[in-house]
């Protein structure tokens, strides 16, 4: 006697559940528009399109909006609407390389004229000079 309204219960949340997970797309591949659609949209908007790949059914881009925040952004392929955005963590590799940019910029308005500047690409030429006190 007790097992129907345990079945009953256990089946409606089991349905609830599956209702409520679905936040990805789901337009019918047939609709998709092409990816390069999108990066000409996101690009005449001012963004800095980095990677558009497709994840859960939606187009996700990543790269610099129009205000050059880091985001990563999920559009419905069918219409490009925007379903989703994020801002990225700036923990990639390219932030390191930005930051490698600026040590590179710092370390050659410190030293001068350009004879004894820092090449941006790191190779340092001659010996570096060292003081001990």
């Amino acid at each position: 006697m007790k097992t129907k309204p345990l079945v009953l219960s256990l089946s409606l949340l089991l349905l609830s559940g599956t209702a409520l997970a679905s936040d990805d797309c789901d337009d019918p591949v047939a609709n998709w528009q092409p990816r390069e659609n999108l990066r000409e949209k996101l690009e005449a908007e001012g963004w800095t399109v980095r990677r558009i790949k497709v994840d859960d059914g939606c187009y996700e881009v990543k790269g610099r909006d129009s205000n050059g925040v880091r985001a990563e952004a999920e559009f419905a392929p069918a219409s490009l609407k925007m379903m989703k955005w994020e801002r990225e963590e700036d923990d990639d590799d390219d932030e390191y390389e930005d930051e490698r940019d600026d040590r590179d910029r710092l370390m050659n308005e410190q030293q001068g004229d350009a004879k004894t500047r820092m090449p941006s690409n790191g190779i340092v030429k001659g010996r570096p000079s060292v003081t001990v006190e």
